[in-house]
């Protein structure tokens, strides 16, 4: 560009302040009108809009040029600020009350049609949204969500500095320790059939960072897992991750909830309240059916095995029978929302989780209407209805079935009642903290045990016997952070005595020998003066989903994979030449 177009303002910027001075802006033409002697231009850059002018009887050869000039040209212009008439007025745009009278023009490059206009929210598919996102990027509301993800990491670094932390970068390309998601794995040129993996997270290099004295770390940092994707997953994600050593549970609760605090205050311009409220894993699970429960709304759940143990009605015998749960909610003043197709509608949702069915007793003015009311004695419906804190108007379901059958079915048909009553506050902000999961769950189709949340996590002090008498008994020092139905970060206290680590290895079915391959370079670090230590990481994509109000984590990453983990833009991944296959000593078994 020449030293006569260099840029003095954006194009959001002006306003009648500049009036009557020179400015030059430089932009892509959003649109361009033709008022017969006048060509009025919206030039366009992130910062917003501004009208151009060109006149004739001003510039007959900046007038020429603008006779070429389509959507989406990049131009440079130079003029004079004037201020609107005040019937020309633009209330809607920032720079609505001043317009700039060009004098000079450059056309600095051409633009094709475009399959579509990126400023404007069309009715375009998201493929061809993704395969030209260098279009769709120029959306106003895309640039609002890539500036408020900008403003969450901004906010978080500076809280964490405060705060004394040192950010460190962690390896990109590592060793694979499979204990979780599927790794990306990378051939090795220089080491032939060896691979790197691509980090699930940087778990084990903060850890060792502790053994090291770093004392307290972070990192924004991209990690791969090759998974099935879901609405909010890519193959890449960002976390804002941490450890601290000498920390407990409480001092971490305190930090992470400044930095929460700093960062709805200075996207949304939101004071949230602190300290969050602390939920125990099983409590949540009884209450709520999920270790993530949406608080922004009161549907809780209700135990009633106890209330109908001896009914005659089978299929809850036969559950208790074997074992089973027999729970409840109570939709409130529901009667007229659900509809007996509404209800149907339910049952069928509830089997997606592994229900048989789903029962119900609507409570009308004239007494209860189900199908299943004649199966029990009038002392034991009034016992349920007294227990569900029932009422005309009320709807009653009920989930019979194993426990994590119930729970899954329950948790989701709440979610479901919830938005067909519009009991969901949207303007609502609820996080919570849930606590001491299960160190353990058995895995029955490896018929071991797995690790709920990884295997570094220390289990409680006061139950470090229970090892090897009750394993399955073992409680973690574990932690979630929950926002309104969202876990956006979890973390724990970690194991940081090498024998202890050595046991939470065996309760694995992991051996000595597997364990020494797998991890041996932490079992050794922490045998050189490990720190008691713990941390948390939290999802950045999905934070930013959150305070965005989008619908998906696509919307606020710029580059974002499809659901089969491709970029249309890209076409990655891609086949490579095969004398790159060769040098890593690669070839595909085709038969």
């Amino acid at each position: 560009m020449t030293q006569k177009f260099r840029r003095t303002h954006h194009c959001g910027e002006l306003s009648e302040n500049q009036v009557d001075q020179t400015v030059t802006l430089c932009g892509w033409i959003h649109t361009r009108r033709d008022h017969g002697g006048l060509i009025f231009i919206d030039l366009w850059d992130k910062n917003g809009l501004t009208q151009v002018v060109l006149n004739p009887q001003i510039d007959q050869l900046a007038h020429q040029e603008a006779q070429t000039l389509r959507n989406n040209f990049v131009i440079a212009v130079t003029g004079k600020v004037r201020a609107r008439p005040e019937d020309m007025v633009n209330p809607k745009l920032a720079t609505g009350k001043i317009e700039v009278y060009v004098d000079e023009l450059e056309i600095l490059n051409k633009s094709q049609t475009p399959p579509f206009q990126g400023w404007d929210d069309q009715e375009v598919s998201e493929a061809l949204r993704l395969k030209h996102r260098y279009l769709d990027l120029r959306n106003a509301r895309l640039l609002r969500n890539l500036t408020l993800r900008d403003q969450i990491t901004r906010t978080a670094r500076k809280i964490l500095h405060e705060q004394n932390f040192t950010e460190v970068e962690t390896p990109i390309l590592t060793k694979s320790t499979p204990e979780g998601a599927r790794d990306y794995l990378v051939p090795s040129r220089l080491n032939p059939e060896k691979f790197y993996a691509l980090p699930q997270s940087p778990q084990l290099f903060k850890q060792i960072l502790m053994v090291a004295g770093m004392d307290r770390y972070f990192q924004i940092v991209k990690c791969f897992r090759d998974e099935d994707l879901r609405q909010d997953r890519q193959p890449e994600f960002s976390q804002i991750d941490m450890e601290m050593s000498f920390v407990d549970e409480e001092e971490l609760f305190g930090l992470v909830e400044r930095m929460m605090a700093a960062i709805y205050k200075e996207t949304l311009g939101i004071t949230i309240e602190t300290p969050f409220p602390i939920l125990k894993y099983q409590d949540a699970m009884n209450r709520f059916g999920c270790d993530k429960p949406d608080l922004r709304f009161d549907l809780e759940i209700v135990d009633l095995a106890d209330t109908v143990t001896g009914t005659e009605f089978k299929v809850f015998a036969d559950v208790l029978k074997n074992g089973g749960q027999i729970r409840a909610l109570n939709a409130k003043k529901s009667g007229e929302v659900l509809s007996r197709k509404a209800l149907d509608d339910m049952t069928e949702l509830a089997k997606t989780y592994g229900a048989k069915g789903m029962a119900w007793i609507k409570v009308n003015a004239d007494g209860l209407q189900s199908p299943i009311t004649k199966f029990f004695k009038p002392d034991m419906l009034d016992a349920m209805m007294k227990k569900m804190d029932a009422e005309v108007g009320d709807t009653i379901v009920f989930i019979a079935d194993a426990p994590k059958v119930v729970a899954d079915s329950l948790a989701h048909l709440r979610l479901d009642i919830a938005r067909r009553l519009n009991l969901i506050d949207g303007k609502k902000i609820c996080l919570a903290w849930v606590t001491e999961f299960p160190l353990l769950e058995y895995d029955e189709e490896q018929k071991r045990y797995v690790a709920m949340h990884h295997p570094f996590t220390a289990p409680m002090a006061e139950e470090l016997d229970k090892m090897e008498s009750d394993p399955g008994s073992l409680k973690a020092r574990a932690y979630d952070l929950v926002l309104n139905g969202n876990e956006i970060g979890g973390g724990s206290i970690r194991i940081h005595q090498s024998e202890i680590q050595q046991k939470m290895f065996k309760l694995l079915g992991i051996n000595k020998e597997e364990a020494e391959a797998k991890f041996g370079f932490l079992l050794e670090a922490l045998q050189y003066g490990a720190p008691p230590h713990g941390g948390i990481a939290f999802g950045l994509d999905r934070i930013a989903m959150i305070l965005t109000g989008s619908a998906s984590i696509r919307e606020v990453i710029a580059f974002p994979k499809t659901q089969k983990a491709t970029c249309l833009m890209t076409e990655a991944p891609s086949e490579v030449d095969k004398k790159q296959l060769k040098e890593l000593k690669l070839k595909f078994d085709l038969s």
